[in-house]
């Protein structure tokens, strides 16, 4: 028996946009899934535009915005302690939702981050484990970073002295459960490039696996290949010796400047943050 014609293909990449407040997330999400769908418009510099146009011309993109977000503005204040479940869960089912329908899901944020707000403003570990779950049906993960102004924004807005330790505890995160993820810093144009260079590797051929979105409704999700530009890899669990102490000083830190410290550092000291350049070159493998 054939298959109906209009069957749902399988959504072949999940993109998770995490970060501290007032680091561009929002924006990042609306210009990253506006140059995914229209790969053929120039979406900005650089040779990735090309390359995206021939894997995947007419890739159907979703942009699941913050349900926070939303929630504040319809409520006028910020959530307690007991509403956060609910927050967490509505975001993740219009990712679903968009999932079933889209062959990109770009998300303006996931349970990680009420996990992390739900820790340090109430002291509640309790939506842990539902939140790694949860981020981890997400294929990659891009995590903004500190090198843009604060900027108070209504209800959503905590103060700047909240945003290092909700990087902190991010990065240790991803970190400790083996979450794929790349710092994209940089500002205006030169943050949606350095995204798009880290997501390459997943919108073109990979020469070990076949095209990744060629064909799109290919039966399996796909992987992060072995060579996967600006990604952390961690194959397997980490070493318990990686994560003792503050996450500050994770041992196991996998990028070039070793600590989020130091990393910080070399954005404010660097005099060519604004070309986007943190990493090594997308073309550089981090893996250990």
């Amino acid at each position: 028996m054939s298959e109906p014609a209009n069957r749902p293909t399988p959504c072949r990449l999940q993109i998770a946009i995490v970060g501290a407040e007032s680091t561009g997330k929002t924006t990042l999400a609306r210009e990253l899934a506006a140059a995914l769908a229209a790969p053929r418009r120039d979406a900005g510099p650089g040779p990735h535009v090309a390359r995206i146009a021939r894997v995947a011309p007419a890739a159907r993109v979703a942009l699941v915005g913050e349900v926070l977000r939303e929630w504040c503005i319809a409520a006028g204040r910020t959530p307690g302690s007991d509403e956060q479940r609910g927050i967490l869960l509505e975001q993740h089912r219009r990712v679903d939702a968009a999932a079933a329908t889209h062959d990109i899901v770009v998300s303006d944020t996931t349970a990680l981050m009420t996990h992390v707000y739900s820790d340090l403003l109430f002291d509640d570990r309790s939506l842990l484990p539902l939140a790694i779950e949860r981020h981890r049906t997400m294929t990659v993960t891009l995590l903004t970073a500190l090198d843009l102004p604060w900027v108070a924004d209504g209800h959503q807005r905590d103060g700047e002295h909240v945003r290092r330790p909700v990087d902190d505890r991010l990065r240790e995160l991803l970190m400790r459960h083996g979450l794929p993820f790349s710092v994209v810093a940089g500002s205006g144009p030169a943050r949606l490039a350095q995204a798009l260079a880290a997501l390459r590797p997943l919108l073109v051929a990979d020469t070990d696996t076949g095209p990744i979105l060629d064909p799109v409704g290919h039966a399996s999700p796909p992987r992060v290949p072995a060579r996967a530009g600006l990604f952390t890899r961690l194959s397997g669990p980490p070493e318990p010796a990686l994560f003792e102490g503050p996450p500050s000083r994770l041992r196991g830190w996998v990028c070039e400047c070793c600590w989020p410290e130091a990393e910080r550092t070399l954005l404010a000291r660097r005099g060519d943050t604004e070309s986007g350049r943190l990493d090594a070159p997308p073309s550089r493998s981090h893996s250990r």
